[in-house]
């Protein structure tokens, strides 16, 4: 079976994220939300964002927080499915914390822990769904899926997703 350059990366990116938290349920969280996604380049994007953002200190309070983390290829998508530039969402701080919040859940929940079908409260305030296939479905109907789960980190935990999830318009 093939493996395609996009499943590389997204193994990648979890490979990463593995080795900043910890590695794993069975060694201790060293880094926070925010150092963990600081040291995953291919979450470089997603960090740009939170520093835009103002979100930098929200994200490495104690928590516990659940961040579902979208890849840099995720936000390229999201860029050329909403016709902006990266400065450009960037640059708008309300649509960015409104984005970003979004991905945020609040307490440590682990993929056992996933309530499916069920909507799942935000910090930004609305909801999206996992499904029984580990889908999200955003506010706007929009799917994403997971890509890496249950990676520690010292304020939470990081699930890494191949899509930018948007809440309600």
């Amino acid at each position: 079976m093939p493996i395609h350059r996009r499943s590389m990366l997204l193994a990648g990116a979890a490979a990463g994220l593995l080795a900043a938290c910890g590695g794993g349920d069975d060694e201790p969280a060293s880094a926070n939300i925010v150092g963990t996604a600081q040291a995953t380049p291919d979450l470089s994007i997603l960090v740009e964002a939170v520093v835009a953002a103002g979100l930098v200190d929200a994200l490495s309070a104690p928590g516990p927080l659940t961040v579902f983390a979208p890849t840099n290829a995720a936000f390229a998508s999201l860029l050329t499915e909403l016709h902006l530039s990266k400065e450009a969402l960037l640059a708008d701080k309300t649509l960015l914390t409104a984005v970003l919040t979004y991905h945020v859940v609040p307490g440590r929940v682990l993929k056992a822990d996933v309530p499916l079908d069920t909507p799942i409260a935000t910090l930004q305030g609305a909801t999206f769904r996992v499904g029984n296939d580990l889908r999200i479905t955003d506010g706007r109907g929009r799917s994403a899926g997971i890509a890496a789960t249950d990676i520690l980190c010292s304020n939470g935990v990081v699930h890494v997703i191949d899509k930018v999830i948007l809440p309600p318009a």
